[in-house]
């Protein structure tokens, strides 16, 4: 039995991620962005390990989230299932920085370095990370005007990325990306093509199975099938300077090896 972390629980691929690994017997711990996100919740929590409350905009709350997830224990697993889709306006978050960069980027970021380091680390990907090479020049959308769907694929390509890096310094811990596809969630929309369980399927089996397949690192998944990613997300030249980026932006230092 495993105990797993799931950002971004309260509704679609988090959620259903959820009742996945508790019907198999899993221990899990829930994110939700409020008190009244998490009330709703309703039998759901009362089956889980616990619940960390905070809205990942800000970076106190994050911080906040890691020090209650830390305050649970050692995940064996987690899941960085919370993100945004396309904002209509950059937005600025307490800190200043562009809403979807907050939550899409500096949240996992910030919640990888913060928490205590599990076994297995998978972050919530997409197709269209394609589509977001070359953000290092302006991360956070200060001087380009604002670009809601490539700030959405500039954040996407940022997690693989961010896997692939630390599938480089931390070899005892496998980690890998995902893309579920379009999924019917709110955020999908009603006629998305894939349905949810299918979505939610390679996260929770790269989170907890023991197949040798799912025991691997720095791998770019899509429907349990490995694919290639954006060759900017795989360039560990690229990589290293997200990271030096996402430090400076965060004031959090990633930890070594």
């Amino acid at each position: 039995m495993a105990t797993i972390f799931i950002t971004g629980s309260t509704d679609g691929l988090g959620r259903a991620a959820a009742q996945s690994l508790l019907d198999q017997g899993h221990r899990v711990v829930l994110h939700a962005r409020s008190a009244d996100r998490a009330d709703a919740l309703g039998e759901l929590r009362s089956r889980c390990a616990g619940i960390a409350i905070g809205d990942l905009t800000s970076a106190a709350a994050t911080k906040a989230v890691a020090e209650q997830v830390n305050a649970i224990g050692r995940m064996d697993a987690v899941i960085h299932n919370a993100g945004v889709y396309t904002r209509p306006a950059r937005g600025t978050t307490p800190e200043g920085h562009a809403e979807t960069l907050a939550i899409n980027t500096l949240a996992p970021y910030m919640l990888t370095a913060l928490t205590e380091r599990p076994s297995r680390l998978v972050y919530l990907s997409s197709g269209l990370h394609r589509g977001g090479e070359g953000s290092l020049d302006d991360l956070d959308w200060t001087r380009r005007p604002w670009d809601a769907a490539k700030a959405y694929a500039e954040s996407k390509l940022h997690v693989v990325a961010l896997a692939f890096a630390l599938a480089r310094r931390w070899p005892g811990v496998l980690c890998n990306a995902v893309d579920p596809g379009w999924v019917r969630t709110k955020m999908g929309g009603a006629g998305a093509p894939v349905d949810i369980d299918t979505g939610q399927r390679t996260q929770t089996w790269l989170a907890v199975s023991e197949d040798s397949a799912a025991l691997v690192s720095g791998r770019y998944w899509h429907h349990l099938a490995q694919q290639q990613p954006a060759s900017e997300a795989a360039d560990p030249k690229f990589q290293d300077a997200l990271i030096a980026e996402l430090e400076k932006l965060t004031g959090v230092e990633l930890p070594a090896a």
